[in-house]
């Protein structure tokens, strides 16, 4: 193993060291995501797009903001060296010209990135295809607020309720006063398919 790595020119050296990091990287970003840890974007996302507070938790339509379709994401960086590094080192005996092999190892990376994020989005209209209607199965359920949520309607924060033994985030309003981040609440009412009116589970106790 020493005198094959001594043997490679300082290019294939680095070729190689790209290649076996992202192909690391890919193999426990896959592994965390078959546990329900998703590495893609919770790790060094650089979307320039509007955050989710926390992908794992914006079930419905926000998930599209945590599934590396945004283009500056670590996922993006990770698959592009991937497909760079193995097209480079497995046509580097096929392609003399240095400037070519770049250019298509460079092309390939680049489909791959355009592959996974085409993936991404499929999957992601899939699952929202797939969505509980909220109109019908929101009033009623119980959870609790995640972003503070103002009084009286002059503003809008965030809960979490358990719809058919599944969390999931919405926009919420409320009349009454302002609810803090933990306040336990019910929904009253379905506002429209983002946003809720909620009260305090508290108010309801006689």
């Amino acid at each position: 193993m020493i005198e094959w790595w001594n043997s490679l020119s300082v290019m294939m050296k680095v070729l190689w060291g790209i290649t076996l990091s992202a192909s690391l990287i890919f193999i426990i970003q896959s592994v965390m995501t078959f546990l329900g840890a998703d590495a893609g974007d919770s790790d060094f996302d650089t979307d320039v797009s509007g955050d989710v507070p926390d992908g794992s938790d914006a079930p419905d339509g926000a998930d599209a903001h945590g599934t590396g379709q945004g283009l500056l994401t670590f996922r993006n960086f990770v698959n592009f060296f991937l497909g760079f590094g193995w097209t480079a080192i497995i046509l580097k005996s096929s392609i003399a010209s240095t400037g070519l092999l770049m250019l298509v190892s460079i092309l390939v990376g680049i489909a791959l990135v355009v592959l996974v994020m085409l993936l991404f989005k499929w999957l992601s209209s899939m699952q929202q295809a797939g969505n509980i209607n909220v109109f019908t199965s929101a009033v009623g359920c119980e959870g609790k607020v995640y972003l503070t949520i103002p009084a009286e309607r002059s503003g809008s924060g965030k809960v979490q309720i358990t719809i058919n033994n599944s969390v999931r985030e919405y926009e919420a309003l409320t009349d009454g006063e302002a609810l803090k981040t933990g306040t336990r609440i019910r929904v009253t009412e379905v506002i429209d398919a983002d946003t809720l009116l909620v009260e305090p589970l508290e108010s309801l106790i006689i």
